[in-house]
């Protein structure tokens, strides 16, 4: 069993990616968008901290368990500050298995065509442009942690997805 935490900016396709991944390899994907919502706050908007904090207390929760039954666990969150994927670490090896962080990246004007696109169609969840800014310029990169790096574009790429559950499976 595995702990894959999904890192990047919104709107990269971190959930496409996780979805394709939860098929191919049997494993139960965690949002912490969607347990924001089953928890009644809109993610659209920026969110206390201390209501984050206890998304991610949930969240971590879940994946423990989950980890316990023997499932592979995909996280789908920004995964930044840093000390949030440093305590996704410490969930992964407390169940005594091995973490994967997979960076999925878009550069800003990727990023923009898709949240206006969205927008338009109401595909998914809006980020309001103050939130995306906030995200934006506190964003940590991963460059020092050896991610496995997917581009935006190739979320639902079947190659890409083979590259990426062979690697994390």
């Amino acid at each position: 069993m595995t702990l894959t935490l999904l890192c990047g900016h919104s709107f990269s396709g971190k959930s496409t990616l996780a979805a394709g991944l939860a098929e191919l390899g049997d494993a139960e994907v965690i949002n912490l968008d969607q347990i924001n919502a089953a928890r009644g706050l809109d993610g659209s908007k920026a969110l206390p901290l201390e209501e984050w904090a206890k998304t991610n207390d949930l969240a971590h929760r879940v994946a423990a368990e989950a980890l316990r039954k023997g499932r592979h666990v995909i996280v789908d969150d920004t995964g930044s500050p840093c000390f949030i994927r440093d305590a996704w670490r410490e969930v992964a090896a407390e169940a005594g298995t091995s973490f994967s962080l997979v960076w999925v990246t878009i550069d800003s004007a990727r990023q923009r065509e898709r949240v206006l696109a969205n927008r338009e169609k109401r595909g998914r969840m809006d980020v309001s442009d103050d939130v995306l800014a906030a995200h934006g310029d506190s964003f940590e990169p991963p460059t020092k942690e050896d991610p496995i790096l997917v581009d935006a574009d190739d979320t639902a790429d079947p190659d890409t997805l083979h590259r990426v559950a062979l690697a994390v499976f």
